[in-house]
């Protein structure tokens, strides 16, 4: 599908078409990406009335999402980011929730990360009213990063390795109980090899049966694959910068069960990430990113966030360019096309039209 065609769908759908066809359009030399024909798309920030930073995103439409993130937070919408809803589970200041898993406005999936008992779950069925925490780790070598739903009931959560294999926590009621999976068939990991908690999409799902992680901070960066649920693993080394604990490939997205994109880098400010992204890519993001999302149109638009900016891509992840400078950790972007950022300072946007400057 042309842009063009791409951008009467979204309209016909009621979207907001002429943002999401700007942010696609080739811009002319020296433009950032949306600039053509006289139109901008980029990051429209929300007012979240806390500084919390979310790691954790959940886009249900371009009017509801969830958030999750530092000092037990999370936070959810019904009117496309006018005003937010603190629905955070009672008692969880301490916690690092790092990932959430929405079905909807009223139900969700929150994970604390942590050693030991710090990695928890917790679930609501009525809006973030009330939760009910359906898992605490009981393993002190146990530090769970990600977890993704295969559909309304099967789920599965990622460990960092124990005793030499990542751990992988199933569910099959919609997250209310939860068991270890047996290990035998898992890959080996390698020496100083784990998964990063970076924006809830370290592990991700297409499908009924097919799930991926990723993981840096090795010798290698790696993606492994499951198509039955978690029960067997196989595994493939990825381009991404590596040997070293800051380097990996620290966020996939899979639109179907042969196509996926995997960015990633050196999250260290300081250092360069010239290869941040894999398709491979002949023009990558040109620094570490946190999260990337697959735009629901066309099946070649997808988004890179992290800590210096968002990158846009038309053709699959091959190339990237500039959409905004804003940071961000997160991104998710809902089946009627509302895309949506969070991250650091209590920052969450909404992809939108916007005037030059505007929210950054």
């Amino acid at each position: 599908m042309g842009i063009m065609g791409m951008m009467r769908r979204m309209v016909a759908a009621g979207l907001c078409g002429a943002a999401l066809a700007a942010a696609l359009a080739s811009p002319a030399q020296g433009e950032p990406a949306g600039a053509a024909d006289g139109l901008r798309a980029g990051w429209r920030l929300k007012d979240s009335g806390t500084d919390a930073r979310f790691r954790g995103l959940a886009a249900v439409s371009r009017r509801t999402a969830w958030v999750a993130g530092t000092k037990g937070t999370v936070l959810r919408t019904r009117d496309g980011g006018r005003s937010w809803r603190n629905v955070s589970p009672p008692g969880a200041e301490g916690l690092e929730f790092r990932d959430i898993e929405a079905f909807g406005a009223r139900r969700a999936v929150v994970l604390a990360i942590g050693e030991g008992e710090a990695s928890r779950v917790f679930v609501t069925d009525d809006g973030g009213t009330t939760w009910s925490e359906t898992f605490r780790n009981p393993d002190p070598r146990a530090f769970y990063d990600c977890l993704t739903f295969f559909d309304a009931r099967h789920g599965i959560a990622l460990s960092d390795p124990v005793d030499g294999t990542y751990r992988i926590l199933g569910t099959g009621d919609g997250g209310r109980t939860w068991r270890v999976l047996p290990s035998g068939g898992m890959p080996a990991a390698q020496p100083s090899e784990s998964a990063f908690a970076a924006s809830g999409q370290c592990l991700v799902s297409a499908g009924r049966r097919d799930a991926w992680f990723a993981t840096g901070g090795a010798a290698t960066a790696r993606v492994f694959h499951t198509a039955d649920r978690g029960r067997t693993w196989t595994v493939a080394d990825a381009p991404l910068p590596a040997g070293d604990p800051a380097r990996g490939v620290f966020a996939l997205a899979f639109r179907d069960t042969r196509h996926g994109l995997a960015v990633g880098g050196d999250y260290r400010p300081d250092q360069p990430s010239p290869r941040a992204a894999w398709t491979p890519a002949t023009q990558p993001p040109p620094a570490y990113r946190s999260g990337v999302a697959w735009f629901p149109y066309g099946h070649r638009a997808a988004l890179a966030v992290g800590p210096t900016g968002t990158d846009v891509t038309a053709d699959g992840g091959r190339t990237w360019r500039a959409l905004d400078p804003g940071s961000y950790d997160a991104v998710d972007c809902a089946g009627d096309g509302g895309c949506w950022a969070s991250g650091e300072k209590g920052r969450i946007a909404r992809l939108e039209p916007t005037r030059a400057g505007e929210g950054r």
